[in-house]
């Protein structure tokens, strides 16, 4: 079936954000006769995109970012479409989800058991799961009418056609349905998407089944149809009616574009020229037809948070916008791409609102795709089928002060040029295949213009961070999560089920001796700082009030570890 009108635009763009505004962001209030036990999630995600390209993004960051948490500190770990998203749908790192690749060589839909996933879970546990836009990639390429198990409702774009703005099939609960091959303006594929969701959700809104909808949006990934004035970049298709958008908009030129002096880096980013004017002018070019991409892409945001609010469903609705992975233009002499161990390529978008997430906050933990299913199946209270590598996000969207002390892995395809890399919060270590390394000081160049890796005064870092990488390759549910293992003991005296008098706090555990700083508080107040051992403090009855009351030590450990540890003790008046 060929469609050339699928079905009416909605409201966009600033008629939406008016109402909203004009709506105080408040959705309808449900009786609490019929109130839901558990909300409805919502994931929006986009393809490639960039930290930097929320800049694009307004009403996306005034509806969700402003109304809920913006994680400051979020990666992939894996920055390929096909992998990030199959640890979207586990929790896991792919050397255990098993996806390493977009294709069939190493990875792509085939790979994944989709008979243990996200959708399979929450399915189970009453959830009514929608897909909506892109999957998993080669998805379709066997057979276009295949749907994955665990989804009730299934409106999955069929490879190749993923990649065309225009004239792209999908499969439509095993119906195919191709949308206007001539590039009609109704037919525009983020359009498309945007009115479907809208339509979804109102259908689905009487019901007092939660559901599940996962909106992947194509843009600003390259795509079909290609412009007769296109660079040798292969770019995407922005709607007409942003076409020409950021026509007069400079290029941003960080430190690291065009890098004059590579030869820190490996082998493969040192045998790249420096870009030339032709090259620069095409990066200029993708970047240009990206961020206009994105301008739909805000549309389509405000019209599906209208809909959650016209339909009473906004305050109940558990909403994460995100990126699969980022993208280059032009850093370290790199003029497009992804899957590198840089920030460009690493670093994502992560905006979250929802019940129980406070509003118009930022975060500075780190966070990754393993911790997305954690947090959605934390929220909706259903258990995982498959081990967790990440965590739950809910904890530190309440308490940004919250720290687990883990690291992050970071890697890509198998091959000659494969790397195994440890984040940590101020620093990134790399090993290659080849034998190569890489070691940034990220407090201290953010840019990653200088490698430290053979710099003899920074052995013992470099040592440090080895070892703990060594862990995470291998690593499986607990051992990817683990920080600095330490504990907070308290003594007192008790009367029965109560503390008198002082309070003595200390610290324990096995890499106790690793410790270099604790910062104890008590109900969120500082009460001493402790910067030797022993580490400990006696905190007077008096600084207590009757009852619980909850002790945290903050605690710094040798090479960029940090961990907050809590106990609560109930104190006699």
């Amino acid at each position: 079936m060929r469609v050339r009108h699928p079905i009416l635009l909605a409201l966009v763009g600033g008629a939406v954000a008016a109402s909203l505004a004009a709506a105080g962001h408040r959705a309808h209030a449900r009786p609490a006769a019929v109130a839901r036990p558990r909300p409805n999630v919502l994931v929006l995600e986009t393809d490639d995109q960039t930290l930097a390209e929320m800049a694009v993004l307004p009403t996306v960051r005034r509806l969700i970012g402003d109304e809920g948490v913006t994680f400051d500190n979020s990666f992939v770990t894996f920055s390929l479409c096909c992998p990030s998203r199959a640890s979207l749908l586990t929790g896991q790192y792919a050397h255990n989800h098993g996806v390493r690749g977009n294709t069939s060589a190493a990875g792509g839909y085939y790979k994944l058991d989709s008979t243990n996933t996200l959708a399979v879970w929450l399915q189970r546990a009453g959830y009514y799961t929608v897909l909506l836009g892109k999957y998993l990639n080669e998805y379709g390429t066997r057979d276009p009418k295949e749907i994955p198990p665990g989804w009730s409702e299934w409106h999955g774009l069929v490879d190749p056609s993923t990649y065309r703005y225009y004239g792209y099939t999908m499969n439509e609960d095993g119906k195919l349905t191709t949308y206007c091959e001539d590039a009609q303006p109704p037919c525009y594929q983020t359009d498309v998407l945007r009115d479907k969701a809208d339509e979804i959700i109102r259908r689905r809104a009487p019901n007092p089944q939660p559901f599940f909808l996962w909106v992947a949006f194509l843009a600003p990934h390259a795509g079909q149809p290609a412009d007769p004035d296109n660079p040798f970049i292969e770019t995407p298709s922005p709607a007409p009616r942003h076409r020409g958008a950021f026509a007069n908009e400079p290029l941003p030129m960080p430190p690291s574009f065009n890098e004059a002096d590579v030869s820190d880096k490996p082998s493969a980013i040192q045998r790249l020229p420096l870009l030339a004017e032709r090259e620069i002018a095409a990066i200029r070019e993708n970047w240009q037809r990206r961020r206009e991409t994105l301008l739909a892409v805000d549309e389509a945001v405000g019209s599906i948070l209208e809909t959650l609010r016209r339909t009473g469903e906004l305050d109940n609705t558990l909403i994460l916008f995100t990126s699969d992975n980022g993208f280059f233009h032009g850093e370290h002499r790199i003029p497009f791409g992804k899957t590198l161990l840089y920030e460009p390529s690493i670093r994502v978008p992560l905006l979250m609102r929802g019940p129980g997430i406070p509003r118009g906050v930022h975060r500075s933990q780190l966070v990754a795709n393993i911790d997305y299913a954690p947090t959605i199946l934390d929220a909706a209270k259903v258990e995982p089928g498959r081990i967790q590598d990440g965590i739950s996000l809910l904890p530190l969207a309440r308490d940004g002060y919250k720290e687990v002390g883990r690291d992050l892995l970071v890697d890509n395809e198998p091959g000659p040029e494969h790397f195994d890399a440890i984040r940590s919060r101020n620093w990134l270590y790399a090993e290659y295949a080849t034998g190569e390394r890489e070691l940034y000081d990220l407090a201290h160049d953010p840019d990653e213009l200088q490698s430290l890796h053979g710099d003899p005064s920074y052995a013992a870092v470099r040592g440090a961070l080895a070892q703990r990488l060594h862990v995470l390759v291998a690593c499986k549910g607990p051992t990817c999560r683990e920080g600095p293992r330490v504990t907070l003991v308290l003594r007192s005296r008790r009367r029965r089920s109560c503390a008198f008098g002082a309070v003595r706090a200390s610290l324990g555990g096995t890499d106790a001796a690793t410790v270099t700083a604790v910062t104890f508080e008590l109900n969120g107040r500082t009460v001493a700082v402790a910067r030797r051992a022993p580490f400990r403090v006696v905190v007077p009855h008096r600084r207590f009030h009757a009852g619980r009351n909850v002790v945290r030590a903050r605690v710094e450990a040798q090479v960029d570890r940090l961990v907050t540890k809590d106990t609560t003790i109930r104190v006699c008046r």
